[in-house]
Order: C-alpha cells, then structure tokens, then sequence
C-alpha cells in the first residue's frame, strides 16, 4: 500500500512539474477551475451561506460572459467552528488543486486557515470572518469579503456617546472574535471619553451551563452601568437573554445593545416563537447595511421559492454570495492577464520528515499573488452592494443597520456609516452629499426600550451591593460657615453641605452616601491632596468648599459651579480726606501736566491767530507774555478779557472752552466727593503692584492661592507666608511687612468676604484675577456629576440656592463697603479724546492761518527787495513772513465797520452838528461882508 501511495505522489509530482513546465503553452483557460469553500454547515449563517454559494456557482456556470466557457467546480468543507479541523480541511483542498477558498465564517478558523492559505498562496476570501485583527500586513492572502467589526464598535461607541452615557458592560465570548472586538470597541469609546466599566467573558463552545449564566449576570445587575453590549455567538446569545429575562435584566432602565450575531438569527430564523421575541423586546441590534435593488429583491423571491420560507436569507448570505461572483471575475481577469492554474511544491516540505502524513501532495500556487491582486482590484455590484476594496483591503462604504425588536419582529431606526455617521437616511442617499459629522446631524428615530418605554434609560444606577459612596469632607479649622465637623460626632454642617444636600434631595434615585473627615484638625488640609484621593480609589468624591482650578480638573469631574469665586487682593487702608495738598488729589499727575500745557499752548495759539487784527493782543513783547498768561489762565474761570475778533481765533476758543468747562466739572465733582466722602487708599493697588514689590504675601493654608501665586505668577516662595484664621489675617495685615505682618493677602472671594465682614479697616484692592468658581468633585465620567450639575442648576432657579448662602454668609452692615477699591484719580485715559480734538482744530487752524500769511507773502513782495536782488533770498523772505505776522493789518473792512459805526450815531447829534457849522459858516460870511462895507 506504502508502494503504491509513493508512486501515485511521483505521478502527481511530474504531472505537476510537466504542467508547470508547459501549461502556459497548452492553454490559459482549463475547462475547469477548482474552488473551495469551508464553513460550519449547522450554523444560522452556515446554512444560509451554503445555499447561497451553490447557487452563486449555478449562476457564473450559467452565464458564458464571465469565465468564457470554463466551469467552476465547489468543493465544500465542514469546519463544525473548530480551528484545528478548518485547518485540516484546508489542507484537503491542497489535493484537488484549488485554488480560491471561500470562507471560513469563523475568526478563529480563519486565523488558523489564513498561515496555511499564506505558505500556498491561495487567495481566502471570508465572508464572515469579523475579527479586526485579521490584518493585511499579517495575512496577505487573507480577503475579507465582509465588514470588520471594527466598523461595527465604532457605530456603537457613536451610539453610546449619541446617547450620552458614559460607560457600559461588554458581555463577549472569549475567542478571537470576541476578545478582538471587544477591545476595538474600548478603543472607540475611549476616543468619546466613554469607556467599558465591566467585561464579562464566556468560554467558547457549547459548554456554558444555566448556572454559570446565572452567577456573571447577577454580577452585572450589581454593576452601576445599565447599558450592556452583547457580542458572543448566537446560541450563547439566546440563553444570555433568556437568563436576563428570568433576572429581571430586560425591564425598564436596562439597554442591551447586540451586535450582529442577532440580526443574522431574526432575519434567517424570523419568526421566532413568541417567548424568544418576548425575551428580546426592546434590544437595539446592529444588521450590516445591504442597499436595496432590483437584483437583490429578483433574488430574494428566488430564495423564499428554493427554501419554501423555511429559512431566511441574512447579510452573510449576500456576501456568501457576491465572494463566489467575485472569484469568478477576478479568475476572469487572470485568464486575460495571462495567468496559468499551475502548481509546484514546496521544498521547505519535501525536506521536512513527514512519516505518513504526505504533506508532498500539497502544492503552492504559482500565480497565486496575481489572482489575489485582481480579486483585489475588482470593482463589480453584487447584492450587497459594491464590491470594491480600499487601500486597507476593507469594502467600500462600510455601514449598518440599527434595528430594534419590537413586538413580533422589529423595526429600522436609522442607519450608521462611516461616511456621516448616525443618520436616519440610507447611506447610499449620503454618499452624494459632503460628510456632516455634526453632533445636530447625528439622528436616529425613537426606541422602545425594555420595559415597552420611550424614555431614553438613564444608562447606570447607583450600584446595589450596598456600598456607600466614599466622601470626603475637608476638616476645616476656619472659615468654618463653609464646611465644618459637629464636635464628637461623624456629621458635617455649613453652607457647602446644605448645597450637596439638597442638590441630592433633586435626584430622581437614592443616593446612598457616607462623609469621611479629611484633615487633622489642627489646621486646614491640602485640597489639592484631598482632589488626589479621589484617583486612586480612597474617595469616590470630594464635597466641600473645592476650588474648580486647571491641574484638578485634569483628573476628577466637577459640578455645576454652585457659587462664583476668584483671586482677590486684600490690604490695610488709610484715610486720605485731610492734607494741604488735598486739592491736587483729584487729577493724576499726568493729567495736570497735560492739562497745564493745553492752557499755555491754547494761549500761544490764540494769540497768533489775534496778534495781526487784534489791538489787544499788541504791544510790547512784555506786555504780550503777560497777555498770553493771563488770557490762557483765565479761560479756566471764564473770565478772559480780550475779545477774539478773527474766525480763526474764535473757533480754537469756543472748542478750548469746551474742553475747559468738562474739565473744570469734572474736577469739582472729585473733590467734592474727596473732601466730603471718606477716602482709603493703599500703596498696593492690585496684584500687578503687589507682584512687582518684594514684601511679604499672606495667604489661606491649603488654598490653591499658594500654587497659583508661587507657579504661575512666578512670584517666590520665600515671599508666601500661610495664615491660618481671619484672626491671623487681621493680625498679620495690622503689623505690616516692618513689623513682621504682611503687604496684602490673596485669597478667594467668597473667604474675603466674609472676612471683610467684620474686619472695616481692610478692603479688597484691584480687580479680581481668577475666575473660578467651587463644585462637587467626582471620578472621572462619573454621571453622579452630571446629575449634581443640573440639580444645582435647578436649587438656582428654584432661588434655594441663594437662600442657602443667605443663611450661612449672610454679610454685616460693614460688609456693604467691601466694593473693589479703585484709585478716585482722574486720568487722562478719561479726557484723551477731548485733548485730541482740542489739538487737531488747533492745529487746522494754524494751518490755515500760516497758508493765508504764505499767499499774501507772495502777493505783496515790496519792489525795492526786487531791485537788491533779495527776491530768491531765504533769509530775506524769512524776515518778510515774520514782519507780515508782526505788522498790523490794514483791514478796509475793519475801516468800513468804523465809519459805520460813525454814522450810526444818532440823527439829532449829525443835525446838531451840521447846524453850528451853518451858523459859523454864516457869521463868517457875514464878518467879511461887514469888512468889505467898512473898507
């Protein structure tokens, strides 16, 4: 028998090596090509996937336009779901010189299967393998025909994060297939700040008992999360269902999420009896998208006829199908590109001791890398839609459907793609629009969730293992209306508890709770350390007067801000409403420099644009200063003299008059309020001085004040002295930086405050530098600081909040002074806008004085500078432009306005007048005449 096996494999071997040494010159296209296909026939998807490829073969055979007249012929194989017995058949195939496989549907046959296909270069493609770690790089011959699951976990993480919850439990089977998705999932929730708070694990197989279900369920029922991810096989899937209905676990504020395990069992088993779908209502289940069309519907009329509606056609069906099309063009293609079905062995074999397994009779493919290259390159529409693959090797436009079990089946949802995500329009339609990942574009239809409700579950509960949420509450020594201890007991009161008390009185659910002391009563603790115990598990939460600052909320979630907070400055003051020089106080230095110079520059203006008409601004060069003077100062008191007479002059004083009258009020008003008022003032005017000087800083112990001042103000630790107590506060500003005490204290608003209460001689100086504000801190994602959020949002509508802090802060009649001190100061930032417009009609107007000296200079050059040759001389023609500024003009208007004047007067004084000179006249003539008589 031994004899007659060796000389059968050396006639296979020179068979092999005659058609490897002349096939290419026989013929391209053999008669018959040989493919095969593996695959668990006792499966949901095995029995459809079966079908569906004998068919497929009955088809390319039936149409002479695909392979030309050569047949394919299927050789099928059970895997019963084992990897070691897929890879046995696999290498059954190696005899019959196959070279295609269709298959396997499972990921771990398909790990196993993919080595084996990768040493023989045979192209594999699986039309159920999911796994996302079956990879290209790793498996070169590995063709997946069907769509990753982790285009699958990312429609969910997109789901979960659509939904707003937070985190959720995976229920997986623990294979290859459900280890790997599985974690494909926690990646994709990672990168939407959601996570998988719980894994459970199930054996592969059928092994898994009642019991065992029963025991990781009651497990997850004790979980705070109620949103449950399902990802196993289909038989396994069915009896965790079934348990989770006898637990209770499929009632109202549980959401149970399958993957497509599901769908292929409701579409190819539908309907199921009427207790399975009533164990189901309410499930969210993902089916791979399948657009409709013509082919597809033709198709599924065919299958109801060939299987008379006993079993109905799943998504792994169609693919099953459009794999077996696939080959068959792509064999096509390497017909025409000259590919011959040739074979040869492998050396690395044949030297390897192989007693009686004949591992001789397996041969590589020799054109196996270009039949995988144009399966690759193919570009066909099949039932399930195009079949093109990207540079990954993954099918164009991965999407799915989200369905939810409904009654006695179940209905669509929506849609998720990878192109826009979730979407109630079918994917194809989007296809021809731009992507829109927009969070108001991701939509999908209402779900009956379990318990036949509307509401969206809120997707975690408090867990019910009797466990107390872990608070801790700092132990304060002071500023103890905040939060502090009751003496020898374990409870906590203050104006911070009341808020989280009542904020938990809001929540639709129990919130069981115990306050743990933090601090050793001596003095205040470190909040930053308290904030720390929370990331590692010491404190659940953190409630107290807690600062929402950057370096906390890098590790913990907050609340709601439930009071306004920020950095303020607080210094000693002095009084400042006596003093001879009380009357400077009211404008800044500045401003009376600039105010000082506008009067001297206005003067000196008006009297270049006077100086040529005006007598009143000739004379001599002593009696012009003086005139300069005196008309520029008594502007301030309007009381100036001297009449303008040029337009010029007067509008350059109508505007300064202006300027002058908002400047005189103003400073009446300020020292009226400083003479009048009681003024403070303090060297330190806000944290820019503060910094600025080296004297000591005070600040409360364990604020964060001391990181912020030392870390980001860059200001010196040796300058940062702790107080512990409004005592120490008061004591340590009073003594001042000479006498041991401090410059200023920095400290949060809401503790200066009620400090400043009852302390009168302090006041908060300069803005505030921070903007904060105290809230509740939480674990990371915790959704408890999500509904704290809105109950404190709802205690500041409601006005309880404000009654709160009016019953634990409410601020002394001295407190209504602690405004922000500010300097009472005019600036000149306050008039620089009058001073500019008072200085830009000054200079239009010398301007345009100069431009009118400039035209009468060139009109009236004397003819005797002509004749000296003095026409082109600069010097010359400066002294011509000063002398016609100095000289007094000879207006003939001004000449027409006196004679006018002159006869004006009135009309008795003219004819009294005109009538003496008649009588004189007459007398005279009368005196010569008698003169003439007598001589």
């Amino acid at each position: 028998m031994n004899s007659i096996r060796i000389n059968l494999s050396l006639l296979v071997f020179y068979i092999g090596v005659f058609a490897s040494g002349y096939s290419r010159n026989i013929s391209s296209r053999p008669s018959v090509v040989n493919i095969g296909a593996i695959f668990k026939y006792d499966s949901a998807i095995g029995r459809v996937a079966k079908i569906a490829i004998e068919e497929a073969v009955k088809d390319v055979n039936s149409n002479s336009s695909i392979l030309h007249g050569t047949k394919l012929a299927i050789t099928m194989q059970n895997s019963n779901g084992s990897g070691f017995i897929g890879m046995v058949e696999a290498l059954r195939f190696m005899e019959t010189d196959v070279i295609s496989i269709i298959g396997p549907q499972s990921s771990v046959v398909a790990h196993m299967i993919s080595h084996v296909a990768n040493e023989l270069k045979v192209p594999l493609l699986s039309f159920a393998a999911t796994d996302p770690t079956l990879s290209s790089l790793q498996f070169p011959f590995f063709v997946r025909t069907t769509q990753s699951d982790l285009y699958q976990m990312t429609a969910v993480a997109e789901m979960v994060d659509h939904y707003g919850w937070k985190g959720l439990i995976a229920i997986y089977i623990d294979d290859d297939y459900g280890r790997n998705g599985v974690s494909a999932l926690d990646d994709k929730l990672a990168e939407r700040r959601c996570k998988i708070s719980y894994k459970v694990g199930f054996s592969p197989g059928s092994g898994v008992d009642r019991a065992e279900i029963i025991d990781l369920l009651v497990k997850v029922a004790l979980m705070e999360s109620r949103v449950i991810v399902l990802h196993v096989s289909i038989d396994l899937g069915l009896k965790i269902f079934s348990v989770a209905q006898y637990l209770g676990m499929m009632s109202d504020g549980y959401v149970w999420i399958a993957t497509d395990w599901l769908a292929s069992v409701l579409d190819s088993s539908s309907p199921l009896s009427t207790e399975m779908m009533d164990t189901l209502q309410g499930v969210i289940v993902l089916r791979q998208h399948t657009p409709d069309s013509d082919r597809k519907r033709v198709f599924l009329s065919r299958w109801n006829k060939l299987t008379g509606g006993s079993l109905g056609l799943n998504s792994y069906g169609l693919y099953a199908y459009d794999s077996v099309w696939l080959v068959a063009h792509a064999i096509d293609a390497f017909f025409k590109a000259g590919g011959v079905i040739s074979f040869s062995n492998d050396s690395r074999i044949h030297s390897a001791e192989s007693g009686n397994l004949h591992f001789e009779a397996m041969t590589i493919f020799n054109d196996g890398v270009l039949l995988l290259n144009k399966i690759l390159e193919s570009n066909i529409d099949g039932l399930s839609g195009p079949l093109q693959f990207d540079s990954g090797r993954s099918l164009i436009h991965p999407a799915y459907d989200i369905i939810n079990v409904v009654g006695t089946g179940f209905r669509g949802i929506g849609y998720w793609s990878n192109y826009s995500g979730l979407s109630t329009v079918p994917p194809e339609t989007l296809y021809s629009r731009p992507p829109n990942r927009s969070s108001a574009n991701q939509q999908l239809y209402d779900v009956i969730w379990p318990g036949e409700t509307l509401l969206k579950p809120r997707g975690w509960v408090f867990p019910n293992n009797g466990k107390h949420l872990r608070i801790g509450i700092p132990n304060r020594v002071s500023f103890q209306e905040f939060v502090s201890q009751v003496p020898r007991t374990d409870m906590f009161k203050g104006f911070c508890i009341d808020v989280f008390q009542a904020a938990v009185n809001l929540l639709p659910y129990a919130l069981p709770y115990q306050f743990i002391s933090f601090g050793d009563g001596r003095q205040n603790p470190s909040y930053t350390e308290l904030v720390t115990l929370i990331t590692t598990g010491f404190f659940d939460a953190a409630v107290g007067d807690i600062a929402i600052v950057t370096n906390r909320t890098r590790i913990v979630d907050f609340t709601q801000p439930y009071i306004a907070s920020g950095l303020v400055v607080v210094a000693p003051l002095r009084k400042l409403n006596s003093g001879a020089w009380a009357f400077l106080r009211p404008f800044s230095w500045l401003m009376w420099i600039v105010t000082g110079a506008f009067f001297l520059v206005v003067g000196i203006i008006v009297w270049i644009l006077e100086h040529r008409k005006n007598d009143e601004f000739r004379g001599p060069p002593k009696k012009q200063l003086i005139t300069i003077l005196w008309f520029s100062l008594s502007t301030l008191f309007f009381a100036h003299r001297e009449n303008t007479v040029s337009t010029l002059g007067r509008i350059v004083v109508l505007i300064w008059l202006f300027v002058v009258l908002i400047v005189n009020s103003s400073y009446t008003a300020s020292l009226t309020s400083i003479l009048t008022v009681q003024q403070l003032s303090s060297p330190i005017k806000g944290i820019e001085s503060l910094r600025a000087s080296n004297e000591p800083i005070g600040y409360q112990v364990g604020s964060f004040a001391e990181h912020y001042l030392s870390q980001e103000l860059n200001i010196s630790k040796n300058r940062l002295i702790a107080l512990g107590s409004p005592e120490a506060y008061a004591r340590a500003l009073k003594l001042g930086p000479e006498k041991g005490g401090v410059a200023a204290i920095v400290d949060e608003r809401p503790y200066v405050e009620l400090f400043l209460s009852s302390q009168c001689s302090f006041k908060v100086v300069g803005p505030e530098f921070t903007k904060s504000g105290w809230g509740f801190a939480f674990v990371r994602d915790s959704p408890l600081a999500v509904d704290l959020s809105t109950a404190i949002l709802l205690l500041s509508e409601n006005g309880d909040l404000q009654r709160i802090q009016d019953k634990w802060l409410m601020r002394t009649s001295c407190s209504l002074d602690n405004v922000e001190l500010e300097s009472h100061r005019l600036q000149l930032k306050s008039f620089w806008g009058l001073f500019l417009i008072c200085g830009i009609v000054c200079f239009i107007a010398l301007f345009i004085y100069f431009l009118l000296i400039i035209r009468k200079l060139r009109r009236s050059v004397p003819v005797d500078s002509v004749s000296n040759g003095q026409v082109n001389s600069r010097s010359g023609s400066l002294r011509r432009f000063l002398s016609l500024i100095d000289e007094k003009a000879d207006d003939s208007k001004s000449g027409n306005k006196k004679r006018k004047v002159e006869r004006s007067l009135s009309e008795n004084d003219r004819d009294s007048e005109s009538g003496r000179t008649r009588e004189g006249k007459r007398a005279e003539i009368t005196t010569a005449s008698n003169n003439n008589t007598s001589n």
